[in-house]
């Protein structure tokens, strides 16, 4: 059974009529909204990465802030929407910086759960620049505690992960968190 007929046997659950001009194209669409919010399951990080990694002598703090996201929770399949704050200490090598977005996107393109994404993510930017530490703070706030449940609209979560210098030194990771507070 394709994923669009899926969708159809749903609606019809759900005592919708999958024939009313409103609905006839909606598993159609909803299949092709499903594939894309969940493509990051088709990446590699290899693939993703590509040839955009660069020799440089740099061994200062390289941040990305705010980088927006968007996930789907694997427990009840609704987004989670945020944003991501990425730093990583060279050590011989700077990814291009379109790449650390990318490689959010790629992982937050699947069924996650928050705290592992922001670990799946950490352990990408340390495996390919085999940088000296890597930090990763990650906010968001989760449809499934705003739209259902204990529906509390101003509740947001925040994970992170520090790798190498940012666990171990008490400075970097200080400079990290002011940085990403501004």
């Amino acid at each position: 059974m394709s994923l669009e007929q899926h969708y159809s046997a749903i609606l019809s659950q759900l005592g919708e009529d999958v024939s009313r001009e409103g609905l006839l194209d909606t598993p159609k669409r909803a299949a092709k909204a499903m594939q894309y919010l969940c493509k990051g399951y088709n990446q590699t990080l290899e693939e993703v990465v590509g040839d955009a990694l660069f020799t440089s002598d740099n061994s200062e703090m390289v941040l990305v802030k705010n980088i927006e996201l968007y996930s789907l929770c694997e427990h009840h399949m609704l987004p989670f929407i945020g944003k991501a704050h990425v730093a990583y200490m060279p050590s011989g090598k700077v990814l291009g910086l379109s790449k650390v977005a990318r490689i959010v996107d790629m992982y937050a393109r699947r069924l996650q759960i928050q705290e592992n994404m922001t670990r799946e993510i950490a352990e990408a930017i340390q495996k390919v620049t085999n940088a000296a530490g890597v930090a990763v703070v990650i906010e968001a706030q989760h449809m499934c505690m705003m739209m259902r449940g204990v529906e509390k609209q101003n509740s947001s979560m925040v994970t992170s992960v520090m790798l190498g210098q940012f666990r171990s030194n008490d400075a970097t990771r200080a400079e990290f968190m002011g940085l990403i507070n501004r």
